[in-house]
């Protein structure tokens, strides 16, 4: 009995390379409609979400929670930046925490932050973290916050440019929910959800 080896070989090594070429068209495809519209990668630059977020630290934000719902106080996003700064819009995005809801009243008054006449109690950052007015909140000027925008603030705020400065963000601006992070392995875990 004759047997034709080159045959059985090329036709099983052409399976092979076809199944892989498949697969990895598919793993890319579902990588894209995942990116697109459930979820993406973002890496934290800067000091200004420290200690809760540190420089270099990579994260993913959920894209799907805002299309049926709305963000709360509390909740860190990522949002493009406003065209008022630096880089376009196109180029940067920003990671900061939602304080105010359209129609909040803030205030920053003696190095703390008041939200609708009350105190805000920071209980995410360390005590001796002071909050400091910028050219939109200014010292001791109570701003209230537009329909359908909302005014986020980072963590660190002797190092963060953020709504002090430039104001509130309008609700389309905003690219997602900042959920989990991922890398450094040290970190990696549900981000603590803060409400108040």
């Amino acid at each position: 009995m004759k047997i034709n080896f080159k045959s059985e070989a090329g036709f099983s090594i052409g399976n092979f390379i076809l199944e892989f070429v498949q697969s990895i068209v598919l793993a890319l495809s579902v990588f894209v409609l995942l990116y697109l519209f459930v979820a993406q990668p973002n890496q934290v630059k800067g000091s200004s979400m420290v200690p809760n977020f540190t420089d270099g630290e990579y994260l993913l934000t959920d894209k799907v929670s805002y299309e049926i719902g709305k963000p709360q106080r509390g909740d860190v996003v990522v949002f493009k930046a406003p065209p008022s700064e630096p880089c376009s819009a196109d180029e940067c995005e920003y990671i900061k925490r939602v304080i105010g809801l359209p129609g909040d009243r803030v205030m920053v008054k003696n190095d703390k932050v008041y939200l609708n006449g009350a105190e805000l109690n920071q209980s995410w950052l360390p005590a001796d973290f002071i909050t400091v007015p910028g050219a939109y909140a200014q010292e001791g000027v109570e701003v209230i916050v537009p329909p359908d925008q909302y005014l986020c603030f980072g963590d660190n705020r002797s190092y963060s440019r953020d709504g002090r400065e430039f104001g509130p963000i309008k609700r389309n601006s905003i690219v997602g929910r900042a959920f989990f992070k991922y890398w450094p392995i040290s970190s990696v875990g549900l981000i603590p959800t803060v409400r108040f």
